[in-house]
């Protein structure tokens, strides 16, 4: 075999050996086979995952499919590629290790025991956070720790106290069970474990007003993921049905320390409880339409915007929620200025929104219809936008007719020649 291969656009030649033999690209993470044979570690377990049980290169059945690390070849790669540095090759990093079954045992083993017998809470403690450090490793580790029951232990832990009757506050086993709990997707049984006991759910509410910001985000973390998994709309009651979800939500979303996760997980957890229509009116008591309109207008990627959008219409959908939208001066403009500029799905909702606004109030009317909303709707319905958008565009287009300012499209010789399916 020649010792380098042909040159990359690099402009320099990679070492054979330092190439996995499956991909031909540079290795970043050698491992080795039972054959002696070394190979990129992502390459391997993707071949060894489609069925083959066979040495990509020397054809011999492989005895076992551990794969063991090669320090030493991945120390000489980063070496040469710190060597190589001024021709724009970048130094691989030292690869994490995947996580191994035994210590993943023998971990859950610790963090379950009872503390004051043989084990400290501290101690239990550390061995969820080490836990925790596994799973933020890799997709990979966190599924090795889920085969391991880790969820079932870990509600079992957060709500230890809670279901033997005693009233507890935040601990550090607490804060540290929740945060690695918050990481895995559950099952509805996982989830109706949890919303089916109101003890469970006040203390889980409890956590939203924790001293930790931390433990608030992941407290709204575990609401959106009980209500979103739990099926039975009496379970997600349970949860939605108390004032206080609904004020610790919001203060996780006024906070002027929340981070962009913060962020994230406040308005997933507002849109999970807004979608049961029975206490829909609790967020309204909480104050979430200004906040709403407020976080839209500065805060929020792509993807929290059209959810943020969606809650909207869904509150707006209460005669007391299009009242405590329309007290806000930004909520008109903002709306249609959304039309058309995000996304589909932005427009949908944001059109939905208008629609249940317009409806409810003239005022409404005048204000869209000043903030140009006239031409965004005829601009809308000949778009690609969804059926749905387009159908709400056209009842709000005859709901504006008596607010079409004079020189407004529509009331042109144009107008009979546009598009626009005739009302």
């Amino acid at each position: 075999m020649p010792g380098n291969l042909e040159p990359l656009d690099l402009g320099i030649q990679i070492p054979y050996h330092f190439r996995c033999p499956i991909s031909l690209e540079l290795m970043t993470d050698p491992v080795t086979v039972s054959t002696g044979q070394t190979y990129d570690r992502t390459s391997i377990e993707s071949w060894i995952a489609t069925g083959n049980t066979s040495c990509p290169v020397t054809r011999l059945p492989l005895s076992d499919f551990t794969l063991i690390p090669n320090h030493t070849l991945r120390r000489l790669i980063q070496e040469w590629c710190v060597a190589n540095r001024s021709s724009g090759v970048e130094r691989i990093p030292t690869p994490k290790q995947p996580a191994d079954p035994i210590s993943v045992r023998s971990l859950l083993s610790q963090a379950s025991a009872i503390s004051g017998t043989h084990v400290s809470v501290r101690s239990r403690a550390a061995a969820i956070r080490r836990l925790r450090g596994l799973a933020r490793d890799s997709e990979k580790n966190r599924v090795l720790i889920a085969g391991h029951n880790a969820r079932e232990i870990l509600v079992r832990i957060l709500f230890a106290d809670v279901d033997v009757g005693v009233e507890t506050s935040s601990s550090e086993v607490v804060t540290e069970s929740l945060a690695l709990l918050v990481m895995f997707h559950m099952t509805e049984g996982e989830c109706e474990s949890i919303s089916s006991d109101p003890g469970r759910v006040g203390f889980m509410t409890r956590l939203l007003f924790d001293s930790s910001i931390e433990n608030r985000v992941n407290a709204a973390a575990l609401v959106e993921m009980v209500l979103t998994g739990s099926k039975s709309t009496d379970l997600k009651m349970i949860i939605s049905g108390s004032g206080s979800v609904f004020e610790g939500v919001m203060d996780l979303l006024r906070s002027s320390v929340s981070s962009r996760r913060a962020l994230k997980i406040g308005i997933k957890a507002l849109f999970a409880l807004c979608l049961v229509k029975q206490t829909r009116h609790l967020a309204i008591s909480a104050g979430a339409p200004g906040t709403l309109i407020d976080r839209l207008a500065a805060d929020f990627d792509r993807c929290d915007t059209e959810r943020g959008l969606a809650t909207v219409e869904l509150l707006c959908r209460l005669p007391e929620g299009c009242a405590a939208f329309g007290e806000h001066a930004l909520t008109v403009p903002l709306l249609v200025k959304t039309i058309l500029r995000v996304s589909d799905r932005a427009t949908e909702y944001a059109a939905g929104a208008l629609l249940a606004l317009c409806t409810a109030e003239e005022r409404c009317r005048d204000e869209a219809a000043a903030a140009g909303l006239v031409t965004q709707l005829l601009l809308l319905v000949q778009s690609d936008c969804t059926e749905r958008a387009k159908r709400k565009a056209q009842m709000l287009l005859k709901l504006l007719r008596d607010s079409w300012p004079d020189d407004t499209l529509v009331n042109s010789d144009e107008f009979g020649r546009s598009e626009v399916a005739p009302f």
